[in-house]
């Protein structure tokens, strides 16, 4: 009897079949015996062809169902985990109508067609768990193709999937100077789809007829470190016309275990390009260049000199006063010395350089070995820029105002912001790049004012789904890179993206795409949290208010069980929108028990302490607090009994005026600070601006005092990371209450307009791209002497604008532009529907 080992992509298993079993194990797909015969004997004889190659290097879309359309390419390289070059020569009978590549090369690459960039990506394809999933990219190449003779390039270097730290930095490590790899071995797949007039089509496929050599990029170290030799880059290797003479056949490689999936998000390019505001010759053969802000950058480097010589480029956010990059972190200086990319000159007049693999971000670009005038055998740097690197998503917004400290902060938000969307969000593009997860649920409501991030977010969710353990945990990062314990790795304002996602994308986007993929995973998740209950329902095992005081450990039952709340809320509301009725009315009275838990235990009414109702933490057992967090996180996740909101107001403000309006809270409750201040019932954008401008820390003035032009990662003078975004959820209330823009339908089908009139802004200006179309904001008081307002208001189609005024007595004249419609309106609200109005407001 014989028997096949075949890899079934999509089952994740190896079957050993004989002609019965196969027929016993397939006969829901296969009713014809004559298909079933057909079926085994194709593949018992295409095992056979392959027998040479391991049959984890095939990548199948379905082996049994759809031999025609199958993954026919194989997974090559040349074996080893250094960067490398691979290309493939074409030669056309005819003129195609189209051609499309279908490419992935890990950990990432970069295609080219007959010399020219397929595409303006950079570090495709995105990261992921590649023992699940490996995203591959279409590029249509079309405007390329010549006539008969083409060529097919790719680069490819070591990203995350075969991390290489060389002789420098790299942090994934553990105790035993090792790291986490995916892989061993650079790996390229590809398919050419090559498409004619007459509905003709031919693929041309990765297999050992490529050929292959090393690169001239040796290292190629994700953390801003690479090794470059100009001597040994062989020019035009893209192009017809190369001789590949010394070139080796590609070898088939075992390649990643996840299966392949599309790049559904936007890619990463370059944007922004940054010059240089000073350089100094800070001492012999060292250079300093300040771009004047910090970003997430790949640098570009135009120098000569003669064959063989040398220069290094450093990376920082710091100076220190010798003028040379710093990092102020004693447990992180490995970034001053072991953080460099090196570049060998081939002598042939200005060469330019750019990182092929790697990034950072950085104000500050150190020249070590390098002069003026190519004086003293050294090279000649003649120009020194960078550009942006981020995310392709689209931008859909901008603020300003009338005050120049915070128009400042909204610039450093903005490129906090910009600088840590890739194919994930992370909370720093330098010393970590990880996906850590709470900023993503942090930061949705202020990014999605910035960038189209829906797709962004939609990905984030794969990337949770197989990072989610069997036990149902989400841990705190994903993709999972370096294995964290205890509370760094399990924390439901983490993990609990996964619950919270789903919702804010139905919430700005309308999208309920991704409900049904992740509900079960939410589900186990849920059940896994309510094994950490306390107290009949409170969560506080986890890091608490993180980044308040010490580290973490405070407000956790306050923090935990109010996320836990509002998870449970929203799977219920998933299991409506998806017809479970039983789950829906499960969720529902988990939630409502959590509720009464909550206010059982942190609730306090006896006004023995305050003469107010307050919620206390559980941080110092035995006694009572009545903290700004405490209040901020019931009122913001719907916790507080109605009887109680107005005391609950009345503490949370009594104890931000006992700090003197200065911000204590953390990473997470900071945004609730922030959301709360902006309430209708609340309207306090001054101890806002108080807190942002304090003189000491926390103070986000403060780093815009000393120059800094991002956010940092903590309330320090010197921090090792300088464009952090954790701590920027005060971008949200630049939107929603300066400008006054807020969802309340889904997508902005209906929203609401609130100007700042109580605000010390006297003129505020801004747009927002939502889904139905462009909603832009002037809002101008400056001169008025009686404190009206004139405002102009887009209103797209298919939406209605709620406009709040100040009160009952407020009077708005209105125009709408394009006909001869006006009308007063007295009261506090006005139904602004599509079109653009001028109006004047008494308020």
């Amino acid at each position: 009897m014989e028997v096949i080992q075949c890899g079934i992509h999509g089952f994740g298993e190896t079957l050993g079949l004989d002609v019965d079993e196969f027929r016993v194990h397939w006969k829901l797909v296969f009713s014809d015996e004559h298909a079933v015969q057909a079926a085994y004997r194709l593949v018992v004889s295409t095992s056979r062809d392959m027998a040479a190659m391991p049959h984890t290097s095939l990548i199948f879309r379905t082996w049994f169902e759809d031999e025609p359309n199958r993954w026919k390419a194989v997974w090559i390289g040349d074996g080893g985990d250094k960067p490398i070059y691979l290309r493939k020569s074409l030669t056309l009978s005819r003129k195609p109508s189209r051609v499309i590549v279908l490419a992935s090369g890990l950990g990432h690459f970069n295609l080219s067609f007959n010399g020219r960039a397929a595409s303006p990506h950079v570090l495709d394809p995105g990261w992921t768990n590649y023992h699940r999933s490996v995203q591959f990219v279409g590029y249509d190449v079309t405007d390329k193709v010549l006539d008969g003779y083409n060529v097919i390039g790719a680069h490819v270097g070591n990203g995350f999937y075969a991390g290489d730290q060389g002789d420098r930095f790299f942090w994934p490590m553990y105790e035993d100077n090792t790291y986490v790899r995916y892989g061993n071995e650079l790996c390229f797949f590809a398919e050419v789809h090559v498409h004619y007039e007459d509905g003709t089509h031919e693929c041309i496929i990765s297999d050992p007829s490529w050929t292959v050599r090393k690169s001239a990029t040796s290292l190629a170290n994700i953390y801003a470190s690479e090794n470059h030799d100009r001597r040994d880059y062989p020019w035009g290797w893209d192009a017809p016309g190369f001789n590949a003479d010394g070139w080796s056949p590609a070898k088939p490689v075992t390649g990643p275990r996840g299966k392949l999936r599309y790049q559904s998000q936007p890619p990463v390019v370059l944007r922004d390009t940054f010059e240089p505001i000073s350089q100094k010759l800070v001492k012999p053969g060292v250079m300093v260049y300040d771009l004047g802000q910090n970003a997430s950058i790949m640098v570009q480097v135009k120098a000569s000199g003669a064959a063989g010589t040398e220069y290094r480029v450093k990376y920082s956010e710091t100076i220190g006063e010798d003028g040379l990059v710093l990092m102020p972190d004693p447990l992180f200086k490995e970034f001053e010395t072991k953080v460099y990319s090196k570049i060998t000159l081939a002598g042939d007049g200005e060469e330019i350089w750019t990182p092929d693999f790697s990034f950072t971000s950085a104000r500050y670009i150190q020249i070590e070995g390098g002069s003026l005038f190519g004086t003293d055998g050294l090279p000649k740097i003649h120009s020194v820029t960078a550009r942006h690197v981020s995310s392709a998503a689209r931008g859909l917004g901008y603020v300003k105002t009338d005050k120049e400290d915070v128009n400042a902060l909204i610039n450093a938000c903005y490129w906090s912001f910009n600088s840590n969307i890739f194919s994930y969000h992370t909370d720093c593009p330098q010393i970590e790049k990880f996906g850590w997860l709470e900023v993503t649920s942090l930061l949705f409501p202020a990014t999605q004012y910035m960038r189209d991030m829906e797709a962004v977010y939609s990905k984030i969710l794969d990337d949770i789904l197989e990072a989610q353990e069997p036990s149902g945990l989400v841990p705190t990062m994903a993709p999972l890179v370096r294995y964290m314990c205890g509370p760094m790795h399990d924390t439901i304002t983490w993990g609990g993206a996964i619950c919270l996602l789903p919702e804010l994308i139905k919430r700005y986007y309308g999208s309920t795409a991704v409900f049904a993929k992740v509900y079960k995973a939410c589900i186990a998740y849920m059940e896994y949290i309510e094994q950490k209950e306390r107290h009949g329902g409170l969560i506080e095992h986890g890091l608490g208010d993180w980044g308040r005081d010490i580290a973490f450990g405070n407000h956790q039952a306050n923090i935990e069980t109010a996320v836990y709340y509002k998870c449970l809320r929203n799977v219920a509301m998933m299991a409506g929108e998806l017809g479970h009725s039983a789950d829906e009315q499960r969720f529902t009275a988990w939630a409502d028990r959590i509720y009464r838990v909550y206010n059982e235990r942190l609730l306090v009414t006896d006004k023995k302490t305050h003469p107010y109702a307050f919620y206390t933490s559980l941080d110092k057992p035995g006694s009572q607090d009545r903290t700004m967090v405490a209040q901020a996180m019931a009122l913001q996740f719907g916790l507080v009994p109605p009887q109680h909101r107005a005391d609950i107001i009345t503490a949370f403000i009594a104890d931000a005026d006992d700090s003197g309006h200065v911000m204590r809270a953390g990473e997470i409750g900071l945004k609730y600070l922030w959301n709360t201040l902006a309430e209708r019932d609340v309207d306090r954008p001054d101890i806002v601006l108080d807190m942002a401008r304090q003189e000491e820390h926390p103070s986000y003035m403060r780093f815009l005092r000393r120059g800094e032009t991002t956010l940092l990662e903590f309330w320090q003078d010197n921090c090792r990371s300088k464009c952090h975004d954790m701590l920027g959820t005060i971008y949200e209330w630049f939107y929603s209450y300066a400008l006054g823009v807020q969802p309340v339908g889904d997508a902005y089908r209906t929203w609401t307009l609130r100007p700042c009139f109580k605000s010390e802004f006297d003129f505020v200006q801004g747009e927002v791209d939502c889904p139905y179309g462009l909603i832009a904001v002037r809002f101008d008081r400056r001169g008025s002497k009686d404190g009206k307002v004139t405002m102009e208001i887009t209103v797209p189609a298919g939406t209605t604008c709620e406009l709040v005024l100040a009160g009952e007595k407020s009077v708005a004249d209105i125009w709408r532009e394009g006909t001869e419609e006006r009308r007063t309106n007295w009261g506090e609200k006005v139904d602004l529907r599509q079109g653009s109005y001028h109006l004047e407001i008494s308020p």
